[in-house]
């Protein structure tokens, strides 16, 4: 089944130096960007990261530093790839704890603004838990009936994320051919920030989803215990988290 669309969608992946949002960094991207009348469009680099690769990494992904060396940084590829998505959604695989923070992160290093926050997000992952809660490969199979060829590639991942959301609208019929529907289906949390640190509650106020104010509204925790926001300032947190919570303090001041 072709994706009904009425505004470009980009599937991406990443592969990284590691699985710390904060602290690593990409090392490969690839994002094949659909249109509605289903012509494809495509961007690809490889990345050097400016800091090693995880042994573990590598021994998924099979980058070395030695392959990134001489590839861009992220700093000097963002702009084209800001402009490759602009007025795209997205989808991926995972993306919604993984990828998307993690190229959020990577925007907000280099101070390349792009609004990833008003896009319906696709996670193919979270279709495939709910429906057979399988891996990427094992999807591959179930769905497409075929083996994949160099999984942890990010082209070839990204390939396999779109081929496997054809194949998934294709067998259940309760699933919408529509993107504002999967993306509602897919996201596990309404986020405030893309890590879910903050997300929103049942009345659609900022909450803290971590910690010793789980559950508590950020303003409130702002108002009661002003040294929790230079502590999270301060701390191992995402830059894009400590944007959000800036941008919820200064509007509470404000008032």
């Amino acid at each position: 089944m072709e994706l009904n669309l009425k505004k470009p969608i980009a599937f991406f992946d990443l592969e990284t130096t590691g699985l710390d949002i904060s602290k690593d960094r990409i090392v490969e991207i690839a994002v094949l960007k659909v249109l509605p009348d289903g012509k494809e469009e495509r961007f690809y680099s490889l990345v050097n990261p400016e800091m090693p690769i995880d042994p573990r990494a590598m021994a998924v992904h099979g980058i070395t530093q030695e392959k990134v060396a001489n590839a861009p940084t992220f700093s000097q590829i963002a702009r084209r790839l800001a402009d490759f998505i602009a007025g795209c959604d997205l989808a991926g695989y995972n993306c919604n704890r993984f990828d998307v923070p993690m190229l959020a992160e990577e925007f907000a290093r280099c101070n390349v603004e792009i609004d990833l926050k008003n896009r319906k997000i696709i996670d193919v992952q979270v279709v495939f838990f709910k429906k057979e809660q399988r891996t990427l490969s094992a999807a591959y199979k179930f769905y497409l009936d075929r083996e994949m060829q160099d999984a942890h590639t990010a082209e070839a991942d990204t390939d396999a994320t779109y081929q496997i959301l054809k194949a998934q609208l294709d067998r259940y019929d309760d699933l919408k051919n529509d993107v504002a529907y999967l993306s509602e289906f897919t996201s596990q949390t309404k986020n405030v920030d893309f890590l879910g640190r903050i997300v929103y509650n049942e009345k659609n106020e900022e909450v803290f989803n971590f910690g010793k104010y789980k559950g508590q509204k950020v303003a409130d925790v702002l108002k009661k215990d002003p040294a929790y926001y230079d502590w999270m300032m301060k701390g191992d947190f995402p830059r894009y988290t400590k944007k959000v919570l800036t941008q919820i303090r200064l509007r509470e001041f404000g008032r």
